[in-house]
């Protein structure tokens, strides 16, 4: 098309591209139906709805979710908690993460990642990410410190980390690796599912993942110990415990199989709703990369764009586009005139809006407030060497990348025709600003 062809833009008061309201991004919420109804009424009618008993024995929908989801895996164990929060924390406690430890974090993430870490007793270190927008490996090497203990690496917006290089510093450090998968359910990284590479792993079934049950989480490893902790910590009363409740208060079978804990179990509900949602995982990532695939071939010859780098483009669940644009004014610009047009994308560009998944704005972090007085961990006297200092601007990388960063979310419900008209407004805005 010529320039003239375009029509003037929605913002200036011309005809909007798109006329209807694009489906949010609720991948799984939106595919709630008559079998999670009726997974949901087993339950209610056999009055089974805590995994261990009930008024007459029936199978625990959790254990089946369990059992199902580390086949998907591809790991020997899955425990089901109540969030991917619970999933982070419990994860970190199995593998000895407390008062003393470093844990590194990407400046790029939702807050609980990072809070998780205090969770457990333990001081963030916040690293760099890359133009994949996930954990910057360079960065990392020169963030450890004879304190580090762990690596919590996020996929972050649906895209896998370079896992072959942050297993080579793991596995050379003597550090332990967590996956955060909780926006990357079903992905992969060279063939292999994300969630079977780490030492312990974390998944969310909140309800903006992709596949959801309102709330809950998941843990995946490979290891029986960091199992046997795991379910340990996130069970005060040790129901899960061999031989059943009657045994919970057993003798410990091994140095350190037995502590206090919390209380992050699954419901029963939870379990059947996810149960139904995993059936649906792989129905709706092909469809989201259906539609993104639409959408990037588009565009991809629109001189001034450049897609965010994919560490492994087999691998990526499309719950997002994200382009980079040259500098952060454009990038505000453009995804406000895209907005009036009708496409729901977004620029992390406005500082004045807080937004949890940028590490400039966890508060909490930059200034070291914590529940009580004394300042703990970060004044903890089992940290040994410097305790480490944050500030806004002390990742300057990353804060470029998503400054010039325009997202657009990709759910599964877009048909082609609304592929199609994304790409028109992507064309008409980029023919005017690019």
């Amino acid at each position: 098309m010529n320039k003239s062809d375009y029509g003037k833009l929605a913002i200036d008061g011309g005809e909007p591209v798109m006329k209807g309201v694009l489906p949010p991004m609720f991948p799984g919420g939106l595919e709630i139906g008559e079998k999670e109804k009726q997974a949901v009424m087993e339950v209610l009618d056999n009055k089974y709805l805590f995994r261990y008993y009930g008024p007459e024995e029936h199978p625990s929908k959790v254990k089946m979710l369990e059992e199902e989801f580390a086949g998907k895996i591809g790991t020997p164990y899955a425990l089901a908690v109540n969030s991917c929060t619970s999933a982070l924390i419990s994860s970190l406690v199995a593998l000895g993460v407390g008062p003393g430890d470093e844990v590194i974090v990407p400046g790029y993430t939702f807050f609980a990642s990072c809070a998780a870490i205090l969770a457990a007793k333990a001081i963030p270190v916040i690293a760099e990410v890359d133009d994949s927008l996930t954990l910057d490996p360079i960065d990392v090497q020169k963030k450890i410190t004879p304190q580090t203990k762990a690596i919590i690496a996020v996929h972050m917006r649906g895209a896998p980390c370079n896992m072959e290089a942050l297993l080579e510093i793991t596995r050379s450090s003597g550090i332990a690796l967590i996956e955060d998968v909780a926006q990357a359910c079903g992905g992969s990284y060279q063939n292999r599912m994300l969630g079977s590479f780490g030492d312990c792993n974390a998944f969310s079934f909140q309800f903006h993942k992709i596949i959801t049950a309102g709330e809950g989480g998941m843990i995946t490893t490979h290891d029986e110990l960091l199992y046997d902790r795991a379910q340990e910590y996130h069970d005060t009363a040790a129901c899960w415990r061999p031989g059943g409740p009657a045994k919970r208060f057993q003798t410990a079978r091994y140095a350190g199989e037995l502590f206090p804990g919390v209380n992050y179990r699954m419901s029963e509900l939870t379990g059947a709703v996810l149960r139904v949602q995993l059936e649906k995982l792989d129905t709706l990532l092909a469809q989201m990369r259906k539609n993104k695939a639409i959408i990037k071939e588009g565009i991809s010859d629109i001189p001034g764009i450049e897609f965010r780098r994919l560490n492994d483009s087999e691998g990526d669940t499309a719950i997002a586009l994200i382009i980079f644009l040259d500098n952060p004014s454009l990038a505000e610009k453009f995804a406000t005139t895209l907005r009036a047009e009708g496409v729901e994308a977004n620029s992390i560009f406005n500082q004045g809006v807080p937004d949890w998944h940028v590490y400039s704005h966890w508060e909490m972090i930059m200034k070291k407030w914590t529940a009580t007085p004394e300042g703990c961990p970060y004044t903890c006297h089992y940290h040994e060497g410097e305790t480490p200092e944050y500030s806004p601007d002390m990742c300057p990388q990353t804060l470029e990348l998503l400054d010039r960063s325009v997202h657009l979310d990709i759910p599964p419900q877009l048909s082609s025709h609304h592929c199609e008209l994304i790409v028109e407004a992507f064309r008409k805005v980029s023919n005017a600003y690019l």
